[in-house]
């Protein structure tokens, strides 16, 4: 992209695809992120993530618009209705419980890298379940762990419930019941998670070669092919696969340490690992 002649060029060839292109940039120019942030009019953007949604009125109360210092009879009256208007703005109970909420997701997110789109629908289904009044007399945090895990599960982001619940201040037992109530009440249609979504992170977990990682998933694909998978937990038989390429492929690692890693039993994985033999064996 060529702003200064408004042109969109191909970089191998030259070939100019576009031309006539506006700049939707500011009209200022800034050499440093100090300046650009000083001379820069708008907040951050629109976001469910914060609880005003970025939409809040801010305003300093020792300067006017042109930066300069103000008297101070109207500077001390200023500051007087900045305080009132900051009071205002937690004065209904919903945001209050959304101030809350969105320190409390925006903590368990940033401790589990979760990325921004599986937060921005995390706080989008907490929302609607605090529209729908299911909050009340329950709590707030089990509910943010709730709508983080099924906001994950609805992108197809391998976290299990077990690490969100390790990092909430409520129990494993309540997000998992808080989740039912989620999927119950709100009428949300998860996909179904494969077993290939979850060979990369085991995988990685035990150090295996991406050699290893693609037989595994190989296997995985052979087995739906012949719909041996339906009804199996997917981690149960992504363990089984990984177990069974790592013998194919002489990078050979113990059954417990596997199971450790995909988060199930040895039991469960040498029962899935008979399974996917006689489906290949077919």
């Amino acid at each position: 992209m060529d702003y200064s002649s408004g042109e969109e060029i191909c970089g191998r060839c030259g070939l100019v695809l576009q031309n006539n292109i506006l700049n939707l940039g500011p009209e200022w120019r800034a050499f440093t992120p100090q300046e650009g942030d000083k001379r820069a009019r708008t907040g951050l953007g629109y976001s469910y993530t914060l609880y005003d949604k970025g939409l809040s009125t801010i305003f300093r109360p020792d300067r006017d618009a042109n930066g300069n210092r103000l008297k101070d009879e109207i500077r001390i009256k200023m500051t007087r209705l900045r305080r009132f208007d900051n009071r205002t703005k937690f004065d209904e109970t919903a945001q209050r419980n959304l101030s809350s909420a969105m320190a409390e997701l925006d903590r368990i997110a940033t401790q589990l890298h979760i990325p921004k789109n599986v937060r921005e629908r995390a706080a989008f289904i907490y929302r609607k379940a605090l529209k729908a009044d299911l909050l009340r007399g329950r709590s707030i945090d089990g509910f943010v762990a709730a709508s983080l895990y099924a906001a994950c599960r609805h992108l197809k982001l391998p976290r299990p419930l077990k690490e969100i619940t390790t990092m909430s201040t409520r129990t494993h037992s309540e997000v998992a019941r808080t989740y039912r109530l989620l999927i119950r009440e709100l009428k949300l249609r998860m996909p179904v998670d494969g077993p290939m979504k979850f060979v990369p992170g085991i995988a990685s977990k035990l150090n295996l070669n991406t050699q290893t990682e693609q037989y595994a998933i190989e296997l995985l694909r052979k087995a739906k092919a012949r719909r041996g998978l339906t009804g199996k937990d997917p981690r149960g038989l992504a363990a089984a696969a990984l177990y069974k390429a790592s013998i194919d492929t002489n990078d050979k690692r113990i059954q417990k340490d596997i199971a450790e890693a995909a988060g199930t039993t040895e039991v469960t994985l040498r029962n899935r690992l008979r399974g996917i033999e006689s489906l290949l064996h077919d």
